[in-house]
């Protein structure tokens, strides 16, 4: 069951977001979801975070989405990408505060995974991005460079950004890894089971390495 939380940014924006965690069994990691474009009808309950929210708890992972500022029921506007890593950064605070023993991961999709990808944070083990444009954020190196582990989940028949592209521009990237998702597009309609996979295999490679 999904519990309604609310988190305040560094800024002073209160944004809605929800909450499950692992019922039957042991909690082993948590993972911070950040959605699609807010301007294209991205929110929290958009298809891919919606099935990593709700099969990930099932599987010991604790999971925290939330909606950008200006979105549903967040307060403040959208900021082209630039305020909204201060949401981000809030929902990893939020994170961490209420499970500070879990291994804490940064997840996001299309827009979600380029603030994903542009916020260090020292409570992060790993950051998993999913169809990531990389053109929502004005700079990804902090993160391209650290030396915490990265995988990206790529379309295979993405209509933003063909999977070849985002691979050469992260070819130099430190600790990063691809996966190309076969038969999906961008929004991974009837493949959001191989991304739940990808999250969950993912999960347990960094566990074990830690």
């Amino acid at each position: 069951m999904a519990e309604a939380r609310s988190i305040l940014t560094s800024d002073g924006v209160a944004l809605e977001a929800e909450f499950a965690a692992p019922t039957d069994v042991p909690i082993r990691a948590a993972m911070v979801l950040c959605h699609p474009h807010p301007q294209y009808g991205g929110t929290m309950r958009s298809i891919v975070i919606s099935a990593l929210f709700e099969a990930l708890p099932r599987s010991g992972v604790a999971c925290l989405r939330f909606n950008f500022r200006g979105v549903e029921g967040s307060a403040g506007a959208h900021d082209e990408g630039r305020a909204e890593q201060l949401d981000v950064r809030a929902a990893v605070d939020a994170l961490s505060v209420a499970l500070p023993d879990q291994a804490l991961f940064l997840t996001g999709w299309s827009f979600g995974a380029d603030m994903a990808l542009s916020t260090l944070h020292d409570h992060i083990v790993g950051w998993y991005a999913i169809a990531p444009p990389l053109r929502f954020a004005s700079d990804f190196s902090a993160v391209a460079n650290d030396a915490r582990p990265k995988l990206l989940a790529l379309a295979e028949h993405d209509e933003f950004r063909e999977p070849a592209s985002v691979r050469d521009e992260v070819s130099a990237w430190t600790a990063t890894h691809t996966e190309v998702v076969p038969g999906a597009s961008h929004f991974f309609v009837g493949r959001t089971d191989r991304v739940v996979e990808l999250a969950l295999g993912y999960v347990s490679s960094v566990g074990s390495a830690r």
